[in-house]
């Protein structure tokens, strides 16, 4: 989630918008939780020590992260790039131990957990591994690779009684905690319709990241890099665009798909799969090379709503989730969150009875008129107008996701987001991306755990 910049001229603008459009709108400003530390410093009897396997710029981004989380210190890394290394050791600005191996790191007696932040084509092996090891988990989003990964996974960490937290981070995010609790009020009434979209236009968010000079056999692991993917010459390409290929990546369903449907998951309280999802897409700009398209839209059946989520790689539209309710409205943008009422006070027919003869239509209004009687003056309630939240300047869901981390590895107790709901996340991108390809509609079978047209 971007950095919110929310200032008083920004609230003033707002206020003044909602008063120009006759509303009884009003702007509030979330309020951070606490990272679960105590006023005073963590004794180093409780402190969690971490490693980061994978230090690529999502490796350093939690790293980066974990810096304002009391209470946790990052004691080793693990990278395939050897310049990762340093990367890693500028972040979060100590010398620890690096390497290649993360075998290393998970061999180490005072590792208590790790970040899994390496390609998905490789987070079952590390994540089987980690739980080997008795290291407790936290997994970069998808989860997994393939179907088959994420049970297998699931399966380890049930086993091994680890604590397993995805890292979709909107699920611990204040914005989201305030649209669950709206949705749990049933201020929306009956939700039948949920939209959601993540749009980028431009190279960075398309992945074609520029490839560092210093790039070659000798400076990256290639044929570690190739483990559970098929054999290939050194290419840097699919070594630092690797998302854009079906052998190491799962494509925009892997890549943004994933946080759309936990935060979707989280904020209705679902826990179970789509029933069935229906693909349309294509390739239309970024043909150098990639399998996936950069154009992905699919349609979810669930049990009690409809879901359309769409990523577009060739317009900048933002994050959006909309979740539209026979009551209201709750929407989710970028860093903003909208509750809009809808009007359903009864009203009177007012378009098919002009097609009657003027004596019926009168006899109508009146007796309609009769039957729905004003309130008491004194019960009379001004209309209820939109209400928008905003989080504070600077603010991050990933150290709080990150926070929630490392409280459950103190705790013991499961998080939110743990190996049962990331697996049931990352079957949505896998039964998008099964319809895209086989270009038919992927059908959920709950009881034999796999996808079929």
């Amino acid at each position: 989630m971007k950095n919110s910049s929310w200032t008083r001229r920004d609230f003033i603008r707002l206020s003044s918008g909602a008063v120009a459009a006759g509303t009884s709108g009003k702007f509030t400003l979330l309020e951070r939780k606490p990272l679960w530390a105590s006023p005073r410093p963590v004794a180093a009897s409780d402190r969690v020590r971490f490693a980061s396997i994978g230090t690529g710029v999502r490796g350093c981004e939690l790293l980066e992260a974990s810096l304002r989380v009391p209470g946790a210190e990052c004691v080793a890394v693990a990278d395939l790039y050897d310049s990762r290394h340093a990367a890693a050791q500028e972040t979060i600005k100590k010398n620890v131990p690096a390497t290649r191996n993360y075998k290393e790191i998970l061999d180490r007696k005072d590792v208590d957990a790790v970040f899994i932040a390496v390609t998905d084509h490789q987070h079952r092996k590390v994540f089987e591994d980690a739980c080997a090891a008795g290291k407790d988990i936290y997994c970069e989003k998808p989860m997994s690779h393939t179907l088959e990964d994420g049970f297998r996974m699931q399966s380890a960490a049930e086993r091994a009684n680890r604590i397993v937290q995805v890292g979709s981070q909107r699920v611990s995010s204040i914005l989201y905690a305030k649209a669950k609790e709206i949705y749990d009020s049933g201020r929306l009434g009956q939700v039948c319709s949920i939209e959601a979209y993540w749009d980028r236009n431009g190279e960075s968010g398309a992945w074609v990241y520029p490839i560092p000079p210093d790039a070659s056999e000798q400076t990256i692991d290639w044929k570690a890099f190739l483990d559970g993917a098929p054999p290939r010459p050194f290419d840097p390409v699919r070594f630092f665009r690797w998302r854009c290929f079906q052998d190491y990546g799962e494509g925009l369903a892997g890549d943004l798909f994933v946080h759309l449907i936990s935060g979707i998951h989280f904020i209705t309280g679902t826990d179970t799969v789509a029933q069935r999802a229906q693909s349309s897409g294509g390739l239309f700009r970024w043909k150098d090379g990639r399998d996936f398209p950069d154009l992905i839209q699919t349609f979810y059946d669930y049990p009690n709503f409809r879901v359309y989520v769409r990523c577009n790689l060739n317009n900048e539209g933002g994050e959006f989730i909309g979740f539209y309710g026979t009551k209201g409205t709750l929407v989710i943008r970028n860093t903003t969150l909208t509750y809009t009422p809808q009007d359903t006070r009864p009203q009177p027919e007012a378009y098919s009875i002009y097609g009657w003869p003027e004596q019926l239509r009168n006899e109508y209004l009146a007796k309609w008129h009769s039957d729905h009687s004003l309130p008491d003056p004194l019960e009379f309630k001004v209309d209820e107008g939109s209400e928008v939240f905003g989080v504070p300047k600077g603010y991050n869901d990933v150290s709080d996701h990150e926070a929630n981390f490392f409280n459950a590895v103190r705790t013991r107790k499961k998080v939110v987001e743990n190996e049962q709901f990331g697996n049931n996340a990352a079957i949505g991108c896998h039964l998008a991306n099964y319809s895209y390809f086989k270009q038919t509609t992927a059908v959920w079978d709950a009881a034999t755990k796999k996808i079929k047209s």
